[in-house]
């Protein structure tokens, strides 16, 4: 994995300059910079989603303020809140912004408490009531070393995270449309096979509304906004209960 971008700064310095544009080579310092400053003063919002009102969350870390992260941090923090029984996150993400106490796997991020593996090649002897992956998936194949193809080993990881719940648990992934091509034609096509497909649109810098599945598939990453312009919260049964196809009528 000596190529990886977390091993190389010359590898991460081209991987970003391709995911993420030219510009944001300058302008990411500059907000990171000023987020000590830009944070404290940044209005208070607020977004709807699946019946319950959420505040969109603020961290210089990562600058939440400026992506897609401002909602994915509230509603997966609500997700683990609400969890009955044991968790599970996939992607090192959470941590960074609340104390956790359950199990992280991330393949590549060092951590206390976190386990670098593959999540393919986690095999815990216990079931999880939630395995919450937050804007992680889409890198899967994409940003990481595998011969594979991308949607192919999205497939293979959902397959395995759902192998992994509780009889009544279930796998939530949030990310952002567009990033990824092999992910945006596994939902356009309904091959993921979620059993539950929510989006939110964002249509100011810090304002978003949810919208379907087709209408987030048409707006482009980096695109009106910096970073994720349409976010998609995938849903997943158990195994042991039967997938409810999402394909496209």
């Amino acid at each position: 994995m000596s190529s990886h971008l977390y091993n190389s700064t010359v590898v991460r310095v081209r991987w970003f300059v391709r995911r993420f544009g030219a510009s944001e080579v300058l302008l990411k310092p500059l907000r990171l910079a000023f987020a000590p400053w830009i944070v404290p003063r940044l209005d208070p919002k607020s977004f709807s989603f699946r019946g319950k009102q959420f505040r969109c969350f603020y961290s210089q870390y990562n600058m939440t303020w400026a992506g897609e992260r401002m909602v994915e941090i509230p509603i997966g923090k609500d997700l683990v809140e609400k969890a009955q029984g044991r968790v599970l996150e996939v992607g090192n993400v959470l941590s960074h912004y609340f104390p956790t106490g359950y199990e992280i796997v991330d393949k590549f991020e060092r951590g206390p408490g976190v386990l670098n593996t593959d999540i393919l090649h986690f095999t815990p002897d216990h079931r999880y009531a939630l395995i919450l992956s937050i804007s992680t998936f889409e890198h899967i194949g994409f940003d990481d070393d595998t011969p594979t193809s991308s949607g192919d080993k999205i497939l293979e990881a959902i397959a395995h995270c759902r192998s992994l719940l509780a009889p009544e648990g279930r796998l939530v992934l949030t990310f952002p449309t567009g990033y990824n091509p092999d992910l945006d034609q596994l939902l356009e096509s309904g091959r993921i096979g979620a059993d539950r497909l929510d989006c939110l649109l964002r249509v100011g810098r810090r304002e978003w509304v949810e919208c379907n599945i087709f209408t987030a598939l048409k707006h482009p990453y980096r695109s009106r906004y910096p970073y994720g312009n349409a976010l998609v919260v995938a849903e997943f049964n158990s195994l042991s209960v039967p997938a409810t196809s999402t394909k496209p009528a």
